[in-house]
């Protein structure tokens, strides 16, 4: 069995009528000075049996440091990434905007073979951006999740 991760992703029409989603930095050390393809929708993993929705609200919720909002999730589709991990999308049209952004956090040796555990947020920083600069910003994995989103705006769904 594929890892399986649920997610959200957010959405709202910018200036000039352009599409922008919501989407988060990736924290720790490896990502801390990498910004092209180190952004990712909100996710995380659940197990088997757990309703998909509902594991992408709690992480949603767990990395932003804020409920999710209210809204009609539609499912967006299920992704396979190169990993293999398969991530299920649920997507909303939302003006999320959030007071600040307080991530759960996870434990790390740092530097590697050093022995000493430090803590560090799994999101270190989340906003909204026009749909062809977060292209740039994803996780390349991640991308056909916004060709789906185009898609599903586009057919008014």
């Amino acid at each position: 069995m594929p890892v399986t991760s649920a997610g959200l992703l957010l959405y709202r029409q910018g200036a000039g009528g352009l599409l922008e989603v919501w989407i988060a930095h990736m924290g720790g050390p490896f990502w801390a000075r990498k910004d092209a393809h180190a952004w990712s929708i909100p996710k995380g993993e659940y197990s088997a049996g757990e309703d998909p929705l509902a594991a992408a609200l709690r992480e949603f919720a767990e990395e932003m440091g804020t409920p999710a909002p209210h809204a009609d999730y539609q499912h967006l589709g299920q992704f396979r990434q190169p990993s293999g991990k398969v991530i299920t999308v649920f997507a909303a049209e939302q003006d999320f905007r959030p007071e600040r952004i307080v991530s759960n956090t996870f434990a790390l040796e740092w530097p590697r073979g050093s022995g000493r555990i430090q803590q560090y947020p799994e999101i270190d920083d989340a906003r909204w951006f026009p749909e062809p600069e977060a292209r740039l910003k994803l996780v390349k994995g991640q991308l056909p999740i916004l060709d789906a989103l185009a898609e599903h705006v586009r057919a008014g769904s």
